[in-house]
């Protein structure tokens, strides 16, 4: 049976996801309501003792907080209009996936309509959901944040990143695109080293091992952006830029991509011609944003 000492929770959306959100709830004693477009995804949630709401506006009328988690952002466009009435005095926590700009579009109809916002993202699985195994960033009103962050914590691991609704999208987006842009410069490099008849599987070992090297140099270069002073880490960019060359030339020779080496051959002969040549890697970002309202040519020489 639910506490009720325990805060009511609503949940619009049983995907995979919102039925793992619910079900995480009803485990720690939380009075659950739910509510889903197509109903019969409610039926097991129901046998698990939440209580199902037969529209998305008395699902909102519920609980003081409301988690939507649906399919993606034009779900949540159709499903705001209904919940019109419903919503003030409330904490609405939108875990869709979305852009920065969406979730300062919703937070702008939450505010008109009398509720509070958070935006939040969802970053694993939902087998995973209630383990520090998934992420769950958080942006928006920090009032509430804080009178829910207790019920929220019981998801997995959350962190809050300020009152810009769109910070959490940022940060879920950002997160994201390394990992592509990581994997997928990977995948380049296999191409290569097969090529050459090494073996790929033992080649992967032997990056991975060197994974553990990369927090404090990735912290660095942080600090370095941020500040805009730019030490040579991996080396000056002079002694870096005598690679490339043989980099480029080594990949065209096998047919392996060179589109990311000319890249940053191109930014590295950039930065030196530019009197920087003594700075490091992190440098570059420098002349990422040119073009882009990004400041270019900043950062001391070191």
């Amino acid at each position: 049976m639910p506490n009720t000492t325990r805060p009511a929770v609503t949940v619009l959306g049983l995907g995979a996801m919102g039925s793992a959100i619910a079900r995480t709830f009803l485990a720690h004693g939380h009075p659950t309501t739910v509510w889903n477009r197509t109903a019969s995804k409610a039926a097991p949630l129901a046998e698990a003792g939440a209580e199902v709401a037969p529209t998305a506006a008395q699902a909102v009328a519920a609980s003081p907080l409301v988690v939507v988690c649906l399919l993606d952002g034009t779900a949540v466009d159709e499903v705001l209009p209904a919940v019109e009435s419903a919503v003030a005095g409330k904490v609405v926590v939108n875990l869709t996936s979305g852009s920065p700009a969406r979730a300062r579009a919703v937070e702008q109809w939450a505010r008109a309509h009398g509720a509070e916002y958070l935006d939040g993202k969802i970053m694993g699985d939902p087998p995973y959901v209630g383990t520090d195994r998934v992420l769950f960033p958080f942006s928006g009103s920090r009032s509430a944040y804080q009178a829910h962050e207790q019920t929220l914590r019981l998801l997995g691991t959350v962190a809050y990143h300020g009152e810009d609704a769109g910070l959490a999208a940022v940060e879920f987006m950002a997160q994201v695109a390394v990992s592509y842009e990581l994997l997928i410069g990977f995948l380049h490099t296999l191409r290569l080293v097969r090529a050459e008849g090494m073996d790929v599987a033992d080649f992967a070992g032997r990056v991975a091992g060197s994974l553990p090297a990369y927090p404090a140099l990735l912290t660095s270069m942080g600090e370095a952006v941020r500040d805009g002073a730019y030490a040579p880490d991996l080396g000056p960019l002079t002694v870096q830029a005598a690679l490339m060359d043989d980099l480029i030339a080594h990949r065209e020779s096998v047919g392996a991509d060179t589109t990311r080496m000319r890249e940053v051959k191109s930014l590295m002969d950039r930065r030196i011609a530019d009197g920087f040549g003594g700075q490091g890697f992190s440098a570059l970002f420098e002349g990422l944003g040119e073009g882009l309202g990004e400041r270019a040519g900043a950062g001391r020489a070191e």
